[in-house]
């Protein structure tokens, strides 16, 4: 069963660079950004969306990472040294009332 998922995570792997790698081949038109006071750029489109995708990814991180930061301190996450100095809970079967 593992290997068949290993086998199917790597085809969907394979199927996604295919797609992006047509999606480039396809989009290679000059495209013109123009930005403020007259400058533009002109650079091949597939450029034009990946740096896009880029920009969009960096600012969803940053924006994510006070609040993920934020919650990783107000939990600590407790080591192996902790961990083996709490007791454990007991392990007792259950006992019933009428005694079986």
């Amino acid at each position: 069963m593992k290997h068949i998922l290993w086998l199917l995570w790597w085809i969907l792997k394979i199927a996604i660079f295919f797609t992006l790698f047509a999606f480039a081949l396809n989009n290679q038109h000059i495209a013109t950004v123009h930005f403020f006071f007259g400058n533009y750029w002109l650079a091949p489109m597939v450029l034009v969306v990946l740096g896009a995708f880029a920009i969009g990814v960096t600012v969803g991180v940053l924006g994510m990472a006070p609040w993920w930061w934020r919650h990783r301190l107000a939990k600590p996450v407790p080591t192996a040294a902790q961990a083996r100095l709490e007791p454990a809970a007991p392990a007792t079967p259950p006992v019933y009332a009428d005694g079986i």
